[in-house]
């Protein structure tokens, strides 16, 4: 890659998140989901992004933006997501076949609901093994170590034994997840959506042969943030348990797991802080050594991508930047019928359009 190829962009300024055989790139130009369907093709879909600062102007204040962003990214993604899962899971011709008269009925006449039910019900599923996985676990296991082997001679280990345990669960569980077939392919998409965005940021053509040559660990990355939360929250609940001592007795474990609820926006905000400086001062020695732990869990959650799966995160980079993409792009809520695929956005900016863009265009595309 030679250096009349690059171009200017702002740092920070685009994000995404992996979906079901696609991509989603919040940009500039607001957010486009590029997903490859079953018959090959690539479709993107232009979504309408209102961040919650545009509504009210104190959400987007420091310390105040972080756990904002991140619930409304999450709701954001979850659609994306489930939208993903419907269209890139379509039913074949012999499935059909082979389904039988009541599960035909149920298809017809609740597929929709259906999908939607069990993706309500999954969801409040996995924040319930979540919160037994990594609030209330941690904590009785060190009150039963506490208790029955060392004769309550820890408890001053409290903090640092419970937030090493949820690391090592934290670690097990993405390592155990990502040997499912479908999820490594998502991990293939993360791989595919951040060496596009580094492609981009460092000023480089949009091209294939570029977006394979970037690396795939990006300091902005979602799980990084949450590694970066797992650290801080060792160390702000040792400063809380250090002022109140009284919170490491076992017979008040219940209220304790409520503090550490409570401490969450705190530990959110800080580590969202931080993963926009990181993004910003990646050369910084400091900020390298904080962000290295969070980029080597990427080495889980990302995977190398094939050029048809980068093929996937250019597409959707690009509409979200407003560039001329070579597919068919179509509204939020339009009919695929009345679309005609198109050789080239005419209307779109070239190269990158949101160059002019604020540091703000991108609070909610930080996560990766």
């Amino acid at each position: 890659m030679s250096k009349n190829e690059q171009t200017s962009c702002p740092m920070g300024s685009v994000g995404g998140e992996a979906l079901m055989e696609g991509i989603m790139m919040r940009g500039p130009e607001g957010a486009a989901m590029s997903l490859r369907l079953p018959d090959g093709s690539i479709e993107t879909t232009m979504k309408e992004v209102v961040l919650p600062k545009d509504k009210h102007k104190f959400l987007g204040l420091p310390f105040i933006r972080g756990p904002v962003t991140f619930v409304d990214s999450m709701i954001f993604g979850y659609k994306c997501l489930m939208e993903s899962a419907e269209k890139t899971a379509m039913a074949t011709e012999t499935d059909t076949e082979n389904m039988s008269k009541l599960d035909r009925w149920i298809e017809d006449h609740f597929g929709h609901k259906m999908m939607t039910a069990i993706g309500v019900i999954g969801t409040v599923l996995g924040f319930g093994i979540a919160f037994l996985l990594f609030v209330w676990m941690p904590a009785f296991l060190f009150d039963t170590v506490n208790d029955k082997l060392a004769h309550g001679s820890i408890l001053a280990w409290k903090t640092i034994f419970e937030g090493i345990i949820r690391i090592i669960l934290f670690l097990i569980y993405m390592s155990l997840v990502s040997r499912m077939k479908e999820i490594h392919r998502v991990f293939m998409y993360h791989g595919a959506e951040h060496k596009s965005i580094f492609c981009y940021e460092r000023g480089f053509e949009l091209t294939v042969e570029n977006v394979r040559k970037q690396e795939r660990f990006h300091p902005r990355c979602g799980t990084s943030f949450i590694f970066l939360t797992l650290i801080l929250s060792i160390l702000i609940s040792s400063i809380v348990a250090s002022v109140f001592p009284v919170l490491r007795q076992p017979e008040l474990r219940l209220v304790w797991i409520l503090v550490k609820v409570l401490l969450l926006p705190v530990i959110m905000s800080l580590g969202y802080e931080f993963i926009r400086i990181a993004g910003r001062h990646g050369d910084n020695i400091l900020v390298k050594i904080i962000a290295a732990p969070g980029l080597w869990v990427q080495r889980i959650t990302t995977k190398e991508p094939t050029d048809d799966i980068i093929e996937v995160g250019i597409c959707a980079l690009k509409a979200a930047l407003g560039m001329p993409v070579e597919m068919l792009i179509k509204p939020e809520g339009a009919e695929n019928e009345e679309e005609e695929p198109a050789a080239e956005n005419d209307a779109a900016e070239s190269g990158v359009s949101g160059a002019e863009a604020s540091e703000e265009s991108g609070d909610g595309a930080e996560n990766l």
